[in-house]
């Protein structure tokens, strides 16, 4: 296994990479420093777009394009002439959360949960866009939004509230985009001060989550168990995701300060994008979003 880094433009808060399949480029974004990043699978060709507001995820349109989730709601964005235009707002009347990490089905429908900006308080939520633009809560109650992934049979959701330091699956029907039965899957090591963030499922069905504040990476096994452990080079990793030509690289994002001062910074690497190579594990593409 070898960890390098793939590129170093130290965003306030590296979050949500996504390989394009397609295009066979690295998507992955600055939260807080409102930026879109884009590179090769090497960390060429780096480019980057600025979004007005606070960005939590992003999903790659089947049309060309994104779906981004900003502090004030869904937009779409056009890479070609940096145009945004507003969707919706799912929380108008809560001007403390902001939209967070999300990932697209497996039938082209963006889930997206909310967070509470101070990591206090459970006002986030749940959402899920659908391809025609209309939007249903799903779960409330939420502190701070992580992680959403599928089983590779797409009937089980995997989703973390991060300050819970747990991740919980659904039972989630594929024809609906309906969940059900919310259960605890894994609880992450709390010796470091640990939580955990993004996640993806890799070809095998185990999945993959970043233990920020923590620098470690698990693989759980499909029944929760600890399958395997990666110490990274600085703490605050934040997610990770399967890419390049044959889907064996992990790629892993990072932040280079703090949201919560109560966090100690990380070394000369911090807010770096790290590449891991060598694991003998390959990851599943991506869908689009079908609207």
């Amino acid at each position: 296994m070898r960890i390098s880094v793939l590129c170093d433009v130290k965003p306030l808060l590296g979050e949500g990479p996504v390989w394009d399949v397609r295009a066979e480029r690295l998507w992955f974004i600055d939260s807080l420093g409102r930026r879109i990043y884009r590179c090769t699978a090497d960390g060429a060709e780096m480019r980057a777009w600025t979004v007005p507001h606070a960005i939590g995820s992003m999903a790659l349109r089947d049309g060309g394009g994104a779906i981004v989730a900003l502090q004030d709601g869904f937009h779409a964005i056009d890479f070609e002439t940096g145009e945004l235009t507003h969707l919706v707002d799912p929380e108008p009347d809560k001007p403390n959360n902001r939209l967070n990490d999300g990932k697209v089905d497996a039938r082209g429908r963006f889930l997206c949960g909310s967070m509470d900006t101070g990591e206090s308080d459970p006002t986030g939520a749940l959402w899920r866009l659908d391809p025609d633009m209309s939007l249903h809560r799903l779960d409330d109650g939420i502190i701070c939004s992580n992680g959403p992934c599928w089983s590779p049979d797409a009937a089980t959701l995997y989703f973390a509230d991060s300050f819970t330091g747990e991740i919980s699956t659904y039972d989630y029907d594929i024809a609906t985009g309906a969940v059900a039965d919310r259960r605890t899957f894994a609880v992450l090591p709390k010796d470091r001060g640990g939580a955990p963030d993004g996640a993806t499922v890799d070809a095998e069905g185990y999945v993959w989550s970043a233990c920020v504040f923590d620098g470690r990476i698990h693989r759980f096994a499909p029944d929760g168990s600890v399958d395997r452990v990666i110490e990274m080079p600085v703490c605050k990793i934040t997610s990770l995701n399967f890419g390049g030509p044959n889907l064996e690289t992990l790629f892993v994002t990072s932040m280079a300060e703090p949201p919560l001062p109560k966090y100690p910074g990380d070394g000369p690497q911090r807010g770096a994008t790290f590449r891991v190579e060598g694991l003998g594990v390959t990851g599943r593409p991506e869908p689009y979003f079908a609207g």
